[in-house]
């Protein structure tokens, strides 16, 4: 028989439950006992939802409060040192005050620590905390989530497979705190505590652990390809009489094939999503003694499987392997995707058409649980009824008028280099700008978004009801922005935004008004901790059918004479934080946005707007893993930027923002990208992620890098800010440097973001004074 194996399931809840029970805690609005529970609520609805649908290897230890990577920090006892003083402060209940504060700071009881740097897992948008690892680190298992997740789904009669990230991935992810040593030396170090864990495992009976190890995928250089064997032979011996199965996914194994295959391990899973053709090569490499789990289901997208595909490589691996060493699978844990299909009923957003071409996370484990009842041959009605379905929704998805607009398709095909140019060079450009706006030096600006509170969000959930009307809703909108001008102006900010009020999601909002997109009622997939996103669906050509922005942004700067910047989000962004169609190249879909976020700027630039911000967050995450594939995409992502933003007037200055990315290999093409100034994400890291912009290759235009860390609670003192923009100094001329947040402040409170801000304008003015 064809076993069914799931690598990880959503875990923020349908309805994104662990979020507002998270935010309460946080908020001291309920109880430590509230919060556990609504989790294990989670966990166990998570189990019986995968039993239900036929998995027959079900994971746990993949449910996590905040991130799965923190998780194992605290599980391997990497606690970094200036969290040492609340080990005495925090409930010992799964250590979560401890927890919380190395995922969003600690700023209370005279202690006063900032958060764990946090960056993109691979290329996705979800993020996770990065482990900080000093030259006489030590570890020792300090948490044990992973046996009590195991032993709750025991109890509730289901054997699951307990799922760790792998000791040389872990310490791949992280980074040193210190120069002097290489981080995967540690690994000696850290195998004795993976030994204890699967030892714990071992004597509570399970029958599987699933180990993930994505960097098998990536390229590695000769050091860290030889420690996999003898790793792996250390874990295998603790494991006992326990099956591993080692994971990798987003890419194909390509020149790791043989390493990988050749793992003391059970199992090995592939991604036959990102990696289609690695069975051409990897089956005639695979021992006798190893099952392949095969990732043939998407996920990380939303469209339905095309079973008749799907077969033709599950019959490849049969062929060859035998139907009892073949598992059918995701291509990857289902955290990427929606919880479940079943739960939109709104048409007007999203078309019954446009729905029976999708599957979320429910729906995935229906289909892995079909393709391998039909690959194992003996077929009963209802499953056959659904292949026939499958193949209808195909077939109708191909041919749907709703995709295909030969007029977008025929402006695409006309762009021309000449369209991915500004008229004159950077310096030029600055002279132009620096006379139109008299700036001074160290201007300061914010990233866009100001606080949405609840009544704002209340606005918007009573205009889409009906509980107020159009007019109403616009004139509280109206007040809200001149309020946070005014505000802007007293704590005498140079570049001013309106605020954002009107928009539910960078991408959310931008995605309802263009042509070629559908929307979910509940499809929320977690970014980071509890901020949760709605990732709008492009499946058909994109356009722009009328004015985005315009309205709010030139209503803002009627109200004042300083700089308000238009705020948009860019192309690639768009892309990557949307479900894209997976019919046509993604770079073409690319360029249709590109030209509707072009048409918004000359539109921004026409009502009088001169400074326009094109957010681009997601251009550093949508990088191949592979390196040689990165400068394709590199090519096609600079330049639909450069198409969005080049057809401007000197004096239009083109702003961007990027954060919680890694710029070192790709610094040559965010400069080719030819912003007049870039804002980037460094407070973290301690201005050290700037060092990419001011190394071998000095990074040309203006730079913002960000003073303070907006993704926690915590206020920044002055002292605190002037010290990151001296390091910024340091290594950037001062004339080149902007001075502002790290990110957009939507989800801060309005006490903080005033205090925070009132320090960044006062360490800005010393800088200048200096």
């Amino acid at each position: 028989m064809l076993l069914t194996n799931n690598l990880g399931y959503p875990r923020v809840g349908a309805f994104r439950e662990l979020k507002k029970a998270n935010e309460a805690y946080w908020a001291k609005k309920s109880s430590v006992e509230e919060l556990l529970d609504t989790a294990k609520k989670i966990r166990e609805g998570n189990w019986k939802t995968q039993k239900d649908a036929g998995i027959d290897l079900i994971p746990s230890n993949d449910f996590s409060f905040y991130d799965q990577v923190l998780d194992l920090t605290l599980t391997v006892g990497a606690i970094p040192a200036r969290y040492h003083s609340l080990l005495n402060k925090v409930d010992n209940n799964y250590s979560l005050d401890l927890y919380f504060a190395m995922a969003r700071g600690f700023q209370q009881e005279g202690i006063d620590v900032t958060a764990m740097e946090m960056t993109k897992w691979l290329d996705t948008n979800y993020h996770y905390m990065v482990p900080e690892f000093t030259k006489d680190q030590e570890f020792k298992l300090t948490s044990e989530k992973f046996l009590n997740e195991y032993n709750e789904a025991k109890s509730l009669g289901i054997e699951t497979k307990p799922v760790l990230l792998g000791p040389i991935t872990y310490l791949l992810i992280g980074k040193e705190k210190e120069a002097g040593f290489d981080r995967i030396d540690l690994l000696d170090k850290l195998v004795p505590v993976y030994e204890q864990i699967l030892s714990k495992l071992a004597e509570a009976g399970a029958q599987y652990v699933q180990i993930d190890e994505p960097f098998l995928a990536l390229d590695l250089d000769a050091k860290v390809k030889a420690l996999y064997q003898p790793t792996f032979e250390k874990l295998a011996a603790a494991a006992k009489n326990i099956k591993l199965i080692a994971t990798t996914y987003f890419e194909a194994l390509k020149d790791n094939e043989d390493i990988a295959v050749n793992l003391p391990i059970h199992a090995l899973h592939l991604d036959l999503v990102r990696g289609e053709n690695q069975l051409d090569t990897v089956l005639a490499k695979v021992p006798a003694s190893l099952t392949l789990s095969l990732g043939i289901v998407e996920g990380r997208n939303i469209w339905k499987n095309d079973y008749e595909k799907s077969l033709v490589k599950i019959k490849q691996a049969v062929d060859a392997l035998g139907k009892d060493r073949i598992w059918v699978a995701p291509s990857s844990s289902l955290l990427h995707v929606p919880f479940d299909l079943d739960n939109e009923h709104n048409e007007q957003s999203l078309p019954a058409e446009v729905k029976n071409w999708l599957a979320f996370a429910k729906q995935k484990l229906a289909e892995v649980k079909d393709l391998a009842i039909l690959a194992e041959g003996e077929v009963d009605a209802e499953t056959a009824k659904r292949f026939e379905a499958n193949k209808a929704a195909a077939e109708s998805r191909r041919t749907s008028p709703l995709i295909h607009k030969p007029e977008v398709k025929t402006r695409t095909s006309n762009i021309t280099d000449d369209d991915a140019k500004r008229t004159s060079v950077f310096a030029d450009r600055k002279a132009a700008q620096q006379a139109k706006f008299n700036l001074p030096a160290f201007p300061t600006t914010t990233i866009g978004s100001f606080p949405q509170t609840k009544d704002v969000r209340k606005w918007r959930a009573d205009l889409k009801k009906g509980a107020i009307t159009q007019e109403e809703y616009d004139k509280a909108i109206a007040e809200e922005t001149e309020n946070t001008i005014r505000l802007q102006e007293q704590l005498d900010i140079d570049v001013l935004v309106h605020g954002e009020f009107e928009r539910n999601d960078m991408v959310e909002y931008f995605g309802e008004q263009l042509a070629g997109y559908a929307f979910t009622q509940n499809g929320w997939v977690q970014s980071y901790g509890s901020r949760c996103v709605k990732p709008p669906i492009i499946y058909g050509d994109v356009y722009r059918p009328q004015d985005m922005t315009v309205r709010w942004s030139s209503y803002a700067q009627s109200l004042t004479n300083r700089p308000v910047k238009g705020m948009l989000t860019g192309p690639v962004t768009i892309l990557q934080w949307s479900f894209v169609r997976n019919d046509q190249p993604r770079s073409t879909t690319t360029y249709q946005i590109a030209l509707a976020i072009l048409d918004e700027v000359q539109a921004l630039e026409k009502a009088g707007i001169k400074i326009i911000q094109i957010d681009e967050p997601a251009i550093r995450e949508g990088l191949p893993l592979r390196k040689a594939d990165q400068k394709d995409y590199l090519n096609w992502a600079v330049r639909a930027f450069r198409v969005s933003s080049s057809n401007v007037e000197d004096d239009t200055q083109i702003h961007t923002h990027m954060c919680y990315s890694e710029f070192n290999n790709v610094i040559e093409d965010i400069a080719a990208m030819d912003a007049d100034v870039i804002t980037i994400e460094t407070s973290r890291s301690q201005m050290k992620l700037l060092n990419a912009f001011a190394g071998d290759f000095k990074y040309p235009n203006d730079i913002g890098p960000g003073v303070y860390d907006i993704h926690s609670p915590r206020v920044p003192s002055k002292d605190e800010m002037v010290d990151l923009l001296r390091k910024a100094k340091a290594v950037v001329p001062a004339e080149q440097l902007w001075v502002n947040p790290d990110c957009g402040l939507k989800t801060r409170a309005w006490p903080e973001t005033k205090a925070a801000l009132e320090s960044m304008v006062d360490a800005a003015k010393i800088l200048r004074a200096e």
